[in-house]
């Protein structure tokens, strides 16, 4: 019995050792999906300055636009209804936008909320980048209010327009062509953004999760290697004796 007992404990402790090992693998693993997640930041980042410069861009493109034009009554286009849609689909982007991203926010904090207690820094961390998320949404918002009043005056241009003839209408045509190219060079970014962002918050997960799994793996083989083992001992001496 007392070799059993050896046995047993040289079991686990070998065992012990092969968790320890992918402990220290996990662990390796862990630093390069830092460095991965320090990258993909540092990328966010810089598309985030990219969209925001562009946005810029295109308010002060907007705002610069003054159009007079004359038509003739029984000719003229309804340049009105132009621009009207073209505002009517960035505001849809901007919604949808801001939907998604505040509908990802609220999914990663409360899986985060249901990480134990020892990742609270990890939870820390995650809302302060969904905090932080929360402002440029609200900036995006405010950029999407004064570009739809830009809007309102470039319409209002269009509506006292004078008599300039046909190559002033082809100018503004040109205007609207290259605000509607702006908005989708806007969409993509914008999708671009929210897919790097749900990419970095699945491998903070994911992390917090691998960690936890060996953590609670090395917790498990401590405890049996601390607990007594006498029971084994006891069971034999409390053995019946075989019938003669």
């Amino acid at each position: 019995r007392y070799e059993d007992e050896i046995r047993l404990c040289s079991g686990m402790e070998f065992t012990f050792m092969e968790l320890k090992k992918d402990l220290d693998v996990s662990t390796l693993h862990r630093t390069e999906l830092e460095v991965k997640l320090k990258g993909l930041q540092e990328l966010l980042e810089l598309k985030k300055t990219i969209y925001e410069q562009e946005l810029e861009e295109l308010l002060t493109e907007i705002k610069d636009i003054s159009v007079v034009l004359g038509i003739d009554s029984c000719s003229r286009p309804d340049l009105g209804r132009i621009v009207e849609d073209v505002r009517a689909q960035y505001e849809a982007l901007a919604l949808r936008s801001w939907e998604e991203a505040e509908a990802l926010t609220r999914r990663k904090l409360t899986d985060s909320s249901s990480q134990p207690g020892s990742f609270g820094g990890h939870l820390l961390d995650s809302r302060r980048e969904i905090a932080d998320l929360n402002i440029r949404i609200q900036k995006l918002r405010s950029c999407i209010v004064s570009q739809k009043s830009q809007c309102l005056y470039l319409e209002e241009h269009i509506r006292e327009a004078g008599e300039q003839g046909e190559g002033t209408l082809r100018d503004a045509k040109a205007k609207v062509a290259g605000l509607e190219e702006a908005l989708q060079h806007s969409r993509e970014h914008m999708a671009h953004l929210v897919r790097d962002y749900q990419e970095l918050m699945n491998i903070k997960l994911a992390l917090d999760v691998e960690i936890l799994t060996y953590r609670k793996l090395m917790e498990g083989e401590e405890s049996s290697m601390e607990q007594p083992i006498p029971t084994v001992i006891s069971a034999v001496h409390s053995r019946p004796k075989p019938r003669k």
